[in-house]
């Protein structure tokens, strides 16, 4: 599961609290329609494109757990590229393992995505102990209700069928905002991301109430509009388990900027604090 960290917040992603198990959200919240054009194009219209870096440690460590610490940076830029999003993660990591083994892993993860949602291209490259570990590469398309195809190109060519209501990580990311600024703090929805060979992920939201940014004092950045505590899900689409693979929080700004994330993976948690932000020009298109 620590392949996952790659996919942090194309979809935050994505990383936060509610006191809502994941399987009760499953069970109990149904697949809502797509937001409205005219509510998704208002919330993108106050993203501000950026470029951020967070320092990663680990959180906690339950008994039994394999990991004893984690130790990195993480960038993550998201910009404006006219008729799409752009976003690109690159990871630094190294964990240490109760046994005394560590790992070091290097990733490497760039998107494209269009603005209407219904195209994607994906990169992933991920190297551990500095020998290449797994590539990743293709693009995906989706028909107006959500159906489509990904095509891979690496690590090996296949073509994979998208169930209808998928979204792509930033059409994601702008739902999360649209549903929480109109106060519908509960949905579900199946993502792909391309992050891995696996297909799409069922994730489910929970969005807090709002509240003022948390960095009021730091940045100007910081300092723009509401914020909101997210926490997702994450589940194999196929799964009929209660339990999520791994569950994401974090406290995001109305204008697409994380304050802080943490990755849950059930024995142990790894926290992202932001060190550094810069905000990046919008297209103007």
């Amino acid at each position: 599961m620590l392949d996952r960290l790659s996919a942090l917040p194309a979809t935050v992603g994505t990383v936060l609290a509610t006191a809502v198990t994941a399987g009760a959200l499953l069970a109990a919240t149904p697949v809502l329609a797509q937001p409205a054009a005219t509510s998704m194009a208002a919330v993108a219209a106050k993203i501000q494109p950026h470029r951020a870096i967070y320092a990663m440690s680990l959180g906690s460590a339950r008994n039994g757990a394999k990991v004893s610490d984690v130790r990195g940076r993480m960038m993550f830029e998201w910009a404006d590229a006219c008729d799409g999003w752009t976003t690109e993660q690159r990871f630094q990591l190294r964990f240490v393992y109760s046994e005394g083994d560590d790992m070091a892993m290097n990733t490497n993860y760039t998107t494209w995505e269009a603005k209407n949602g219904l195209r994607y291209r994906f990169n992933v490259r991920k190297l551990v102990n500095g020998e290449l570990d797994e590539e990743v590469r293709g693009e995906a398309n989706l028909q107006a209700d959500g159906a489509g195809t990904a095509q891979f190109t690496k690590p090996e060519p296949q073509e994979m069928e998208l169930p209808a209501g998928t979204m792509f990580p930033t059409a994601h990311t702008l739902a999360i905002l649209d549903h929480a600024e109109r106060n519908e703090p509960f949905f579900t929805r199946t993502i792909f991301d391309g992050s891995d060979a696996e297909g799409p992920t069922e994730v489910s939201t929970v969005a807090g109430k709002p509240g003022a940014p948390k960095e009021s004092g730091k940045d100007p950045l910081l300092k723009v509009g509401k914020s909101w505590p997210i926490r997702m899900a994450f589940f194999p689409l196929q799964s009929d388990s209660a339990q999520p693979e791994y569950e994401m929080s974090l406290r995001l700004l109305e204008n697409g900027i994380a304050e802080s994330m943490q990755i849950d993976y059930g024995d142990f948690t790894v926290n992202a604090v932001l060190e550094k932000i810069e905000a990046l020009p919008k297209s103007g298109c």
